[in-house]
């Protein structure tokens, strides 16, 4: 399944080229679904797939809904602890939600769309409208986080205690976790990693919405920077509501010349790995699918692999470098400033922060059993140098 997660600055038109996206591969013959959180004119706003027009079926996130109802649930599966501790019950109608939980309804909308919840024969393209670019960052690298949490919270490897849990609660004097807490950590990793694999996979891809100007600049050299450091690989930068070049009107000419020179620099910025994508302006906000199919030509999603050399993606390559032994880790991060760089090793993870973005790497096998001997950053990729670890690594004779 082909996937293209939409995002940019808020206020660029990102649900509408959502959309238009998502009409554009259907009437190109492709079973596609949209997703969005925010209404898109003329589509119904179920939070099932209904059908838009042949082959375009689109599903509304109702976050509220979607809180009210894990809540509850959890309410029910926590009943015996809550019992105990004399807590009262919430109605699903007193529940207001709180900040965060329309990530959440959005990570579980994935993971439904992921599996196939929604079609017995699935889906040839799924659209995701996500929200404003450093939010959609913080949102795509969510279900990576959330599974090292659970993990160091409640390991696998602690289940096999359970049978001396009684014991266990006799000698402490307060109730063990229950199996319960075990279980639904279990299946949240399992719908996480579907939905990491989902963001993950080859064929998923970024496209970014932006109307040139100055603010959309700043805005996307610091998004091109996490978007590296988080592995995600752009597909096109839409370039939206481009005015019509060479006006009389004085006026109309300024915006146009401005916008002129963004378009420019973005060329000269993400060209020739990122293509370009212009989508005229309309002259009104678009309205039902007739105005879509007008933005849908450019928007089109193509079939070619994404990830190419040049692009704004990450590859991890360990290589011996001039005979002596030591491994070099590289991670391209275009954009990055060696003043905003801050490198940490912990144990077999690298804790890595580029200015407002923070990963967690797990290293390979073969970096556990080394020391980092020294980093740098040139021309826009991170190198750092790992020598073998003697106490680690076997000797030969």
């Amino acid at each position: 399944m082909r996937t293209v997660l939409v995002t940019g600055p808020g206020g660029a038109g990102r649900t509408t080229v959502a959309a238009a996206t998502a009409l554009a591969a259907a009437r190109s013959g492709r079973r596609t679904l949209l997703i969005s959180s925010d209404a898109v004119p003329g589509f119904p706003a179920g939070t099932a797939p209904t059908e838009v027009t042949d082959g375009l079926h689109h599903a509304r996130i109702d976050s509220g809904e979607h809180f009210r109802s894990e809540l509850v649930a959890l309410q029910d599966r926590a009943s015996g602890a809550l019992d105990l501790l004399g807590a009262g019950r919430l109605d699903g109608e007193e529940l207001t939600e709180l900040p965060g939980s329309a990530q959440l309804a959005l990570l579980h909308t994935l993971r439904r769309a992921a599996e196939g919840d929604w079609s017995k024969d699935g889906y040839d393209v799924l659209v995701v409208d996500l929200p404003p670019l450093a939010d959609a960052l913080a949102l795509l690298a969510l279900p990576g986080q959330l599974r090292r949490y659970l993990r160091r919270l409640l390991p696998q490897e602690r289940q096999a205690a359970r049978a001396l849990r009684p014991m266990l609660a006799q000698l402490a004097g307060v109730p063990m976790p229950a199996q319960w807490l075990y279980e639904a950590a279990a299946r949240k990793d399992a719908e996480l990693a579907a939905v990491e694999a989902l963001i993950e996979d080859s064929s998923s891809t970024v496209r970014l919405v932006a109307e040139p100007g100055p603010a959309a600049e700043d805005t996307l050299g610091a998004a091109r920077t996490g978007l590296a450091l988080h592995g995600l690989r752009v597909d096109t930068l839409v370039a939206n509501r481009i005015l019509p070049r060479h006006s009389c009107d004085p006026w109309f000419a300024a915006l146009a010349a401005q916008q002129e020179k963004s378009l420019d620099r973005w060329h000269q910025v993400w060209a020739p790995g990122t293509p370009l994508t212009e989508v005229p302006h309309l002259g009104r906000d678009p309205q039902g699918l007739d105005d879509l199919a007008l933005l849908g030509e450019a928007c089109a999603p193509d079939d070619r692999t994404p990830g190419r050399a040049g692009d704004p993606s990450w590859t991890e390559d360990t290589r011996s470098e001039g005979g002596d032994g030591v491994l070099v880790w590289c991670l391209p991060l275009p954009g990055a400033v060696k003043e905003e760089l801050r490198l940490v090793r912990r144990g077999d993870e690298l804790l890595l922060t580029v200015g407002a973005f923070h990963r967690i790497l797990r290293l390979e096998s073969a970096l556990r059993r080394c020391t980092v001997s020294g980093a740098a950053l040139t021309d826009g990729v991170l190198r750092v140098r790992f020598a073998p670890d003697p106490a680690l690594w076997p000797r030969t004779r």
